[in-house]
C-alpha cells in the first residue's frame, strides 16, 4: 500500500473515532442543576435536574449520585423509569447525610447504556446561604 493511501486511512480512522467520541458524549446523561436545602444539622434535601435523550427502557438516565471530593459516594438516587416525554427533569432525595468534612461535592449522572457521565456539577457547601445553595452547570448559566 502506498504511503499516501495509508495516511488517508489513518485520517479516516481518526475522524471516525472523533465522530464516535462526540456522539457518545452527547448521549451521556447531563447534570444541569442541583438545589441543596439543609433540613437540620444532619440532613439535606437535594434536587437534581438532568437531561438525557431517553428512548425507553433500553436507554435512559437511571441514577444520579453525590460524591465527596475524594470520590466517595454519599448518596444515590435511582430513577425507576425512563423520562422520554419529560426533559429535562428534576428528582429529589431527602435525608441525605453529608459529613461536615465533605464541603466540596460532585453530582454525577448515569444512563444504562453509557454508564457514568464524564461531566459533573461541583457544589461547594461553604457557599450555602441560609442553609441553601443552588448550582447550575457553568456552561448553561451564560
Amino acid at each position: 500500500m502506498v504511503k499516501s493511501q495509508q495516511n488517508k486511512i489513518i485520517i479516516l480512522v481518526l475522524a471516525l473515532a472523533g465522530l464516535y467520541s462526540s456522539v457518545n458524549q452527547a448521549d451521556e446523561a447531563q447534570v444541569l442543576a442541583a438545589d441543596f436545602v439543609r433540613q437540620n444539622d444532619r440532613y439535606w434535601q437535594v434536587d437534581v435536574t438532568l437531561k438525557h435523550d431517553d428512548s425507553g427502557w433500553d436507554h435512559y438516565a437511571n441514577i444520579w449520585r453525590i460524591e465527596d471530593q475524594n470520590g466517595q459516594v454519599l448518596a444515590n438516587r435511582i430513577l425507576m423509569h425512563p423520562h422520554v416525554d419529560e426533559q429535562p427533569f428534576t428528582r429529589g432525595l431527602s435525608k441525605v447525610e453529608i459529613p461536615d468534612s465533605a464541603q466540596i461535592l460532585y453530582i454525577r449522572a448515569h444512563d444504562n447504556v453509557h454508564g457514568w457521565s464524564t461531566n459533573t456539577l461541583r457544589v461547594d457547601l461553604r457557599q450555602a446561604e441560609n442553609g441553601r445553595i443552588k448550582k447550575t452547570m457553568p456552561s448553561l448559566s451564560k
